[in-house]
């Protein structure tokens, strides 16, 4: 299985900046020493052009430029730097990479990814460039498929990718998330399901069974884009649900089954994890590369 990384484009951050990133280095190093059969490629660089598949040209310009305000900095949550602008570039490219290395593979991670916040004039919550947008139109560009599912199940609903995607009926939006959480203005997805702060296991799958169930109905994709969230982690600082390593297991192989069923392709990216303690998020990541490395089969032509 290919997983793509992006851990060598590092921001530089503040001391004492809540977001983890470190994280991915650790989880690279964690997939290498105990998953030997995957292959790791450096994620390519997104060219202007490809990122306007989602965002607006001049929103580009402005972040490759550094001209964005200090408001629209703010609400990104980063302080701007070249490396800022390259690693969101490459977080978008390594989910383009790991589309493509599905429809051979029928599965590939991206190991970082899921920027599920960015809209297409403006950035917000981490997040630059929607790469899950992004992927899905030039994958479509790309004629390797005309329907996508984007199935979101960071604990934070994935705002930007409904706002990009409301009008367009070849791609089908799926956030499960907490209902009280981030962010606190909700776009509407194609199938929204919110949930209440502390929702276990148990809740959580039947939820999940539930809305798969609804996808297929209304929807027949040809790719799966997977944000495998680890935030739903009942160690999550920034989570507020009580699901447990178990249960995101459960999770990841109930996507990967139903995709299996339909002979779908998946691309897979980590998005969010905030655990108080940092390895057992990339443990709960590193849990789902492993899952998602036992479904990797060549897919017929």
């Amino acid at each position: 299985m290919k997983a793509f990384y992006t851990d060598r484009f590092v921001l530089p951050l503040p001391e004492g900046h809540r977001f983890p990133m470190r994280k991915y280095r650790m989880l690279r190093d964690a997939v290498a020493q105990a998953l030997p059969q995957v292959k790791f490629e450096e994620a390519p660089h997104t060219s202007d052009g490809v990122l306007a598949l989602a965002h607006h040209p001049q929103y580009i310009h402005r972040v490759a430029s550094g001209a964005l305000s200090a408001q629209e900095q703010r609400a990104i949550g980063f302080p701007w730097s070249p490396e800022m602008v390259e690693r969101s570039r490459r977080s978008s490219g390594a989910t383009i990479a790991a589309c493509r290395a599905a429809f051979r593979d029928g599965v590939a991670v991206n190991l970082a990814g899921g920027t599920h916040h960015a809209h297409a004039d403006r950035g917000e919550g981490f997040c630059v460039f929607n790469d899950a947008a992004i992927a899905a139109r030039l994958m479509q560009a790309e004629r390797r498929a005309s329907r996508v599912a984007i199935v979101d199940l960071d604990v934070h609903q994935g705002n930007g990718t409904a706002a990009i995607l409301e009008h367009d009926d070849s791609v089908f939006t799926l956030s499960m998330h907490g209902q009280n959480n981030y962010p606190f203005d909700k776009a509407r997805s194609d199938l929204d399901v919110a949930l209440p702060d502390g929702t276990d296991d148990a809740a959580y799958l039947a939820q999940l069974d539930e809305a798969l169930a609804q996808l297929f109905a209304r929807f027949d994709p040809q790719l799966i884009i997977y944000l495998a969230g680890a935030d739903p982690h009942e160690g999550d600082r920034l989570g507020r649900l009580k699901l447990s390593a178990d249960g995101l297991a459960q999770r990841d192989r109930r996507v990967l089954d139903a995709a299996r069923a339909r002979r779908l392709p998946v691309a897979i990216a980590m998005a969010g994890g905030y655990g108080r303690v940092i390895e057992d998020t990339v443990a709960i990541h590193l849990q789902t590369v492993g899952i998602a490395a036992g479904y990797c089969v060549q897919v017929p032509a």
